[in-house]
């Protein structure tokens, strides 16, 4: 392989250990990214060392569409493609035009939604809160990105740092037709050399008030349409806002009533650690009970033994004091 080959080669492995980079877990971002820039040292490949040493470690936020973008593909092209129907349906001149471009922002809604809920189990599972802020500012981070793909030079997907801001109304606006409307008005019509040639009929019939009326009238309509894709696209941005902010209220009452939850599981934990104490002293002063009546059974037992055979002592002491007397009383009698 040549020295062209050879630079090829590593510049393609670069670029996949800097998406690897980025698909990690967060924590492991920048630990990764030091012993991959050390590695490139190493090897000798110091510009490129200090292009990975120079990589931000990624917001929350833009960490989470990061990973829709490498886990969850299909749904996130699904909203790019959206957008780029949308621009489309902006520029095209059908009969259908007003409703392709609902088609399409209903498709870029429904794409969102998914997106989003998609977000909130990621973070969950990654063990980060998906906070109602979080979840605005990585749906605010989609949208922007499904404008910017429309245009050139947007940001690459898959490896933000940060969060994306939605490109400039001057860059939108190239996305509308006619919005420079005026500006044609002012400039003069160009005239082909064909037209030109055209004899006295045809600069007749360009100077007639019905021809001026004609395109007067079209780049009228062409500023109409131009005006109500824009308002579509305001309604879809507010309504995509709406939802934003309901989906933010959904995962603050779960994890309210998550946490309730804990609570509670919490506080039954400590009651029945409690129970279990007291039954547990309750147990020990039982056993302790228990072996002080034991105790008390084997010395009575002992006193009992004891008192036996001190009967048993005195009928034997009785028995000889009976024997010795009637020996005596025998011998008075012979006497």
């Amino acid at each position: 392989m040549d020295d062209e080959g050879i630079e090829s080669e590593k510049r393609g492995n670069l670029e996949d250990d800097v998406d690897a980079l980025f698909k990690l877990p967060l924590a492991e971002f920048t630990g990764a990214r030091n012993d991959l820039a050390a590695r490139l040292k190493r090897d000798g490949r110091a510009d490129d060392s200090k292009l990975v040493k120079a990589l931000a470690k990624p917001s929350i936020s833009a960490w989470a569409v990061n990973q829709l973008h490498w886990n969850h593909r299909e749904a996130f092209e699904r909203l790019l493609s959206s957008s780029q129907r949308f621009r489309q349906s902006q520029t095209s001149h059908t009969t259908t035009r007003m409703a392709d471009l609902r088609g399409s922002l209903d498709a870029r809604r429904e794409a969102l939604s998914q997106l989003s809920d998609l977000a909130t189990v990621l973070l969950r599972e990654a063990g980060h809160n998906p906070t109602p802020d979080t979840i605005h500012r990585i749906t605010t981070t989609l949208e922007a990105l499904s404008a910017h793909a429309t245009l050139s030079g947007g940001p690459t997907p898959g490896r933000l740092t940060q969060d994306v801001d939605p490109p400039s109304f001057a860059s939108l606006a190239s996305l509308i037709p006619g919005i420079d409307t005026a500006k044609s008005k002012e400039e003069p019509a160009k005239v082909t050399p064909s037209q030109k040639s055209g004899g006295v009929a045809a600069k007749t019939r360009q100077a007639t008030p019905s021809g001026n009326a004609q395109r007067v009238s079209e780049d009228e309509d062409t500023r109409r349409a131009g005006i109500a894709a824009a308002k579509v696209s305001l309604q879809e941005a507010r309504r995509s806002l709406t939802e934003a902010h309901r989906q933010a209220q959904r995962s603050e009452a779960a994890q309210k009533k998550a946490h309730a939850e804990a609570k509670k599981a919490d506080a039954e934990a400590r009651q029945a650690e409690k129970h279990l104490r007291d039954a547990e002293q309750r147990f020990n002063k039982a056993s302790a009970a228990s072996q002080e009546a034991a105790s008390c059974a084997e010395r009575t037992s002992a006193e009992a033994k004891e008192a036996a055979q001190g009967v048993e002592d005195a009928e034997r002491t009785i028995e000889k004091a009976s024997k010795e007397l009637e020996l005596l009383l025998q011998e008075s009698a012979v006497r």
